[in-house]
């Protein structure tokens, strides 16, 4: 019998059953509501006094879920738990990471802080936008990597003649590790961004004819990036396209956007963020046991770097 226990906010209770479930235990009964004018109130309906508490909720929009999480490690920390840890599948407000512009915030450390405030004693979550986001905090951060367990669903797939795709210099080291681990070279695409959410390619650096391609990143949201650089790969020769992205975003149009591409063939993501509408282009893996694992081994102040392993 596990001596901690697991609450759930709202964003993404499917993803929470499931680690509850690779956990052998309930989640801990929360009761969440919201008032007429759309303010948030939470109240633990079992008793967490001395109790090793992991709450999990992700942090994509609205920023309702942002405040949930805050109020929950509140709640959390007025109600005496022991040890409170926010276990955040997905970290929101992550892009803005720096100053690189006059007179714009940096949200990904004023969430940080939030947090922090807010009574926390450690974040687990699971591929930050940048790793200097674990610096912005001051409180110890468990930074999990979802490559192992997408890695694994599309070796399922047995495909031959590999490369894989960083779409801009920024996710070059990312997808240089899943070249490493899938035993190919990497191809990297060279775009500028004219303004939000919109990209342009420039050139392909590598060869891709003849070669079925795997675009590595660690989110897609409008879908429109994505879509134009499997494009810019079959115009180059390259045969299937796949994408491989931990957080599926997926704003606006971005799932119509991915099923009308003639070049795209399949997107794995995983259930960081839960799918507002399913397709058979898109498949979902689970980071429910990751979590679960690490849950497991936070509690047990055990090492979780060898989480990180691929088998093969």
């Amino acid at each position: 019998m596990h001596d901690f226990k697991v609450a759930s906010g709202r964003s993404n209770i499917g993803l929470s059953n499931k680690v509850a479930g690779h956990l052998g235990i309930d989640l801990s009964e929360t009761t969440i509501r919201n008032f007429s004018d759309g303010e948030i109130w939470v109240k633990f309906e079992e008793n967490v006094r001395g109790v090793d508490l992991f709450l999990i909720q992700s942090t994509f929009a609205p920023a309702d879920n942002i405040w949930e999480l805050l109020i929950m490690i509140d709640a959390a920390k007025r109600a005496s738990a022991k040890r409170v840890t926010a276990v955040i599948p997905y970290f929101g407000y992550a892009r803005q990471d720096r100053k690189d512009q006059p007179r714009v915030s940096v949200t990904a450390k004023l969430l940080a802080n939030l947090i922090t405030r807010a009574g926390a004693d450690r974040v687990i979550t699971i591929d930050l936008h940048s790793s200097q986001i674990q610096g912005f905090f001051d409180i110890p951060l468990d930074h999990l990597y979802a490559s192992p367990v997408l890695i694994r669903a599309f070796r399922k797939m047995n495909l031959d003649n590999l490369i894989v795709v960083a779409p801009d210099v920024g996710g070059a080291k990312t997808a240089r590790s899943y070249a490493k681990r899938l035993n190919t070279d990497l191809v990297l695409l060279d775009k500028r961004r004219p303004a939000h959410n919109v990209s342009e390619i420039i050139n392909i650096i590598g060869d891709v004819e003849g070669k079925n391609a795997i675009i590595v990143d660690d989110m897609i949201d409008t879908g429109s990036t994505f879509v134009k650089c499997a494009e810019a790969l079959k115009n180059k020769g390259a045969l299937d396209i796949y994408g491989i992205t931990v957080h599926p975003v997926f704003s606006g149009n971005a799932i119509d956007l991915i099923e009308s591409s003639e070049a795209v063939k399949k997107v794995f993501v995983t259930d960081s963020i839960p799918l507002w509408r399913e397709s058979e282009k898109i498949q979902v893996v689970t980071v429910g046991e990751l979590l679960a694992e690490a849950i497991i081994r936070t509690h047990d102040n055990r090492s979780i770097s060898s989480l990180f392993e691929i088998e093969r």
